[in-house]
């Protein structure tokens, strides 16, 4: 089936404190792959990145087979990916400045810096509201442009504390929640700080720090292919070209920063993902995680409630039956990079078309290699 791939510049007034106001536009790529037939037919899927990884490397990587977004477009569905301001190539607003970098990451962009610097904006850069305006914004113009009624969301790690909230409040609009990997923490904050909270905009990820964490996670042999780390460190490159050309000289070029934003957040919890039996009612959910991730299971737990995350515990605090978890093997927080991304796309595939798993609208699943599910054992009590 032929793909129709457009990139779209989708006009927004900011909520995010450094532009309180200003005309922006937000970046959103569409691959469309509808059959021909009635347009009441089209069903339109919208991706959203987490925290550190845009849009495109996350979902559109063009390596082989790992493009999750064209795999779902050859299903027949009309497939929408964005960047929030601060990613990819959406607004960056004060992340061009390197003082503006994590001050214990300063060391990434030197040069262009020349040692330490205090940030020019002092403020964290986003936030939950912020992220969901921006979320809602683009939801409105897919219904407005393709005449759909809802749209079917599917998020990566950081994307659920936009698109669980978001779901809550505009059920009408959402027609089910396929979440991988999401950060939830059960007893997160309920209320925002004092806004713009203080702080600095910018993180940056180096090549290194990527592949040091990535491989703590990839526990079994061939988790990830060889050579994938450079495949995509090569995809943040290409969609930041000011990063690129920071950090230390090798070979006589730079090394490369990938900036992401820094953001706080609120209102994502128990209380959120219970409220009003919404998720799991309403709008079905379907949340997945690798066995090894431990980026969004903090391991041991944290004692601030605002940086402890729990998979299962979202599926626990959900309220609504039509809610599923699934366990991957051999799987990490990275998964859409890995060797299961293959059973990871079928599983979104199937999901999106049937609402289910395995024929099943409840339960605790595991998905092995070669994508067969099969209830998830139960753990004996202790004793």
């Amino acid at each position: 089936m032929a793909i129709v791939t457009t990139d779209h510049s989708v006009p927004h007034t900011s909520t995010v404190p450094a532009t309180i106001g200003q005309k922006v536009e937000l970046f959103v790529r569409e691959h469309d792959g509808t059959p021909s037939g009635p347009p009441a037919n089209r069903k339109a899927v919208l991706m959203l990145h987490g925290r550190s990884v845009p849009a495109l490397a996350g979902y559109d990587l063009q390596h082989t087979s790992y493009g999750w977004a064209k795999a779902v477009a050859q299903a027949g569905y009309d497939v929408f990916m964005m960047d929030l301001q601060g990613s990819g190539l959406s607004p960056r607003p004060r992340m061009e400045d390197p003082c503006n970098v994590n001050p214990t990451q300063q060391g990434a962009v030197t040069p262009p810096l020349m040692g330490t610097r205090t940030a020019s904006y002092p403020y964290v850069l986003t936030n939950s509201q912020s992220d969901r305006d921006e979320l809602g914004t683009v939801v409105d113009y897919i219904r407005g442009e393709r005449n759909v009624t809802k749209v079917a969301f599917i998020g990566w790690s950081a994307a659920a504390f936009a698109m669980g909230p978001y779901a809550v409040n505009n059920p009408g609009k959402v027609e089910s929640l396929f979440l991988l990997a999401p950060i939830f923490p059960p007893l997160g904050p309920s209320t925002p700080p004092t806004l713009p909270a203080p702080g600095f905009p910018t993180h940056v990820l180096t090549h290194d720090g990527l592949d040091l964490a990535w491989a703590k996670e990839a526990k079994c042999p061939n988790q990830r292919e060889e050579g994938m780390i450079d495949v995509v460190w090569d995809a943040l490159m290409e969609i930041d070209p000011l990063g690129r050309t920071w950090g230390p000289i090798e070979d006589g070029r730079p090394v490369g920063a990938s900036r992401y934003r820094n953001f706080v957040s609120w209102g994502w919890n128990n209380t959120t993902a219970g409220q009003g039996g919404v998720l799991g009612g309403s709008v079905p959910v379907l949340i997945v995680h690798g066995e090894h991730d431990k980026t969004a299971n903090t391991t041991p737990p944290s004692s601030n409630p605002a940086l402890d995350f729990h998979v299962p515990a979202l599926y626990d605090a959900i309220t609504g039956a039509h809610n599923i978890l699934v366990t991957v093997k051999c799987a990490g927080h990275s998964m859409p990079w890995e060797i299961q991304h293959k059973n990871l796309h079928n599983l979104s595939k199937n999901w999106l078309k049937h609402l289910s798993v395995a024929g099943k609208t409840q339960g605790r699943y595991e998905m092995d290699l070669n994508g067969d599910i099969s209830p998830e054992p139960e753990v004996p009590p202790v004793l």
